[in-house]
């Protein structure tokens, strides 16, 4: 069916929508949706006491809530923050605990290695993130490598049905954003079964409704939706910043 001027219009008009209507990620603790496929990660960080060396190795993939809840701890144990991509020499431990994300991102092994060892002599715990679990990462130095393999490691487990549409409804309300049934149905029963690709979703339907003032409806979401619902992309390994790329 050859599409009418209105569907050209939405697509148009969804292209040109400036970015900036995207809002920035929220980790507070009351956005946080607590599901058995994150019951243990929630469980460890409670119990510091199980961590091996004081070190805990939360994984899953992007969107999967382990960002969420290193942010969480962190507020609430006083940690300083780093992203592993960032370091280029050993960080001193001076601070309640250390925060490290996404170690399967490291560019520099002896940088980790020191920060971690600096860390374990002055009896902090240590948080590190990561996508892949620390068997699977290369990361470059024997010694690293048997640190992290060491640590008590906890993986996020891929999100219920329950944690998906509440995800949903919260993502739709932040934007004030009204999603009927049948579009709820369409994202949850269509897409990949992961949170950065419903964020990706609603922020696409968001700038959609904005750009056009149409109400949304489950064939428009089809539409604008199409390369999202499309199995070949659906690829585990996929990130939130690569899935972002792929605006209208």
């Amino acid at each position: 069916m050859t599409p009418d001027s209105t569907d050209i219009a939405i697509r148009h008009e969804a292209r040109q929508l400036a970015l900036p209507f995207d809002w920035p990620e929220r980790f507070d603790a009351e956005d946080f949706i607590e599901a058995p496929s994150n019951a243990a990660a929630r469980a460890a960080l409670d119990a510091p006491d199980r961590w091996v060396e004081n070190r805990l190795v939360l994984w899953g993939e992007a969107g999967s809530g382990k960002s969420h809840l290193a942010a969480i701890w962190a507020a609430r144990t006083g940690a300083r923050r780093l992203a592993a991509w960032t370091l280029r020499s050993p960080v001193s431990a001076d601070a309640p605990s250390l925060l490290i994300e996404d170690i399967d991102a490291l560019v520099d092994p002896a940088a980790l290695l020191g920060t971690i060892e600096r860390a374990r002599h002055a009896g902090i715990p240590v948080l590190l993130t990561s996508r892949l679990p620390p068997a699977r990462l290369d990361s470059g130095l024997p010694d690293l490598a048997s640190r992290l393999r060491a640590s008590l490691t906890i993986a996020i487990d891929p999100p219920d049905d329950d944690l998906l549409a509440g995800l949903l409804l919260r993502l739709a309300a932040r934007r004030q954003l009204h999603l009927s049934t049948s579009v709820q149905q369409f994202l949850l029963q269509n897409l990949p079964r992961r949170p950065a690709v419903l964020r990706e979703a609603v922020a696409r339907l968001d700038r959609a409704s904005l750009a056009t003032g149409r109400k949304l409806s489950r064939a428009m979401a089809e539409r604008l939706l199409a390369d999202l619902a499309d199995p070949s992309d659906a690829d585990p390994a996929e990130d939130d910043e690569i899935i972002a790329s792929r605006l209208l």
